[in-house]
């Protein structure tokens, strides 16, 4: 009965056709890239000042851009799931934007914003404040760019949790923090991860914001898309080498990430 329930369960055979054409169309780039790459003086290409910086940069930045992300992120997607007003569409619409924004519209609202000629400048030069052209910019732009991934997974984790579980712990004198604590948190933690993830894989990707607000130096605001963007017009073999090691750090991060997620489920 099992058996027979999970085969009807199944979708039909003709899926496959454009399933499979749909992961060729992301999997055949990514193998033709690799058809060019010199296997032979990949570790030198890799391991270049520039490139390492660029790696480094990468790393701690898309890190902390995450935990930017889960710091502010987390309370608005609660915020979202439990607000009832005429307009939340339009909030939330307005919260989401840089998903369909062109990241370097987004960099340029940025720089419009905290630049020294920016909205904010006065107030950031009151406390000699320096952000754009900086490593904080370059921050700031992943986090821009990444926290709507963050926000979409909590809201819908937070909107699929079950209520009788929080009504009961209401019942039962619990104050407000403590349920957050103690039930929402420990609920949303599949929806947390996939969106951190999401996040700090968006983060890792960055490149038209940064490049806009931030600049463009080695060790302080070139990031590993900028390094691979520079090097494509004089080393193409360094730019996919560059890219390669890029695909194989998201790869192994979400891979780490869902499998750990699928364990605990």
């Amino acid at each position: 009965m099992i058996a027979a329930t999970r085969r009807f369960s199944r979708p039909p055979a003709w899926v496959m056709i454009p399933g499979l054409l749909g992961a060729a169309v992301v999997l055949l780039p990514v193998s033709g890239m690799m058809t060019r790459l010199d296997w032979a003086e990949l570790p030198g290409l890799l391991t270049s000042e520039s490139s390492l910086d660029a790696l480094r940069l990468s790393i701690w930045t898309a890190l902390a851009a995450t935990v930017l992300c889960l710091i502010l992120g987390v309370p608005l997607a609660l915020m979202l799931a439990h607000a009832r007003f005429r307009g939340l569409t339009i909030v939330r619409s307005l919260v989401l934007l840089p998903l369909v924004l062109p990241p370097v519209v987004g960099g340029l609202a940025l720089l419009y914003t905290f630049g020294s000629q920016g909205m904010l400048s006065g107030t950031l030069d009151l406390f000699g404040i320096r952000i754009a052209y900086t490593s904080v910019a370059v921050i700031l732009a992943m986090t821009f760019v990444s926290m709507p991934f963050l926000v979409i997974s909590v809201e819908t984790a937070v909107r699929g949790m079950d209520r009788e579980v929080i009504e009961a712990a209401t019942v039962d004198g619990a104050s407000r923090t403590g349920i957050l604590r103690h039930i929402i948190l420990p609920l949303i933690g599949p929806g947390l991860v996939s969106g951190a993830v999401l996040a700090f894989a968006r983060s890792l990707g960055e490149f038209g914001a940064t490049l806009a607000f931030a600049g463009n130096q080695q060790g302080v605001t070139r990031t590993l898309p900028l390094e691979i963007y520079l090097q494509r017009e004089t080393d193409p073999d360094a730019a996919v080498a560059l890219s390669l090691l890029l695909i194989v750090v998201a790869v192994v991060v979400i891979s780490a990430a869902y499998s750990r997620q699928q364990r605990a489920q």
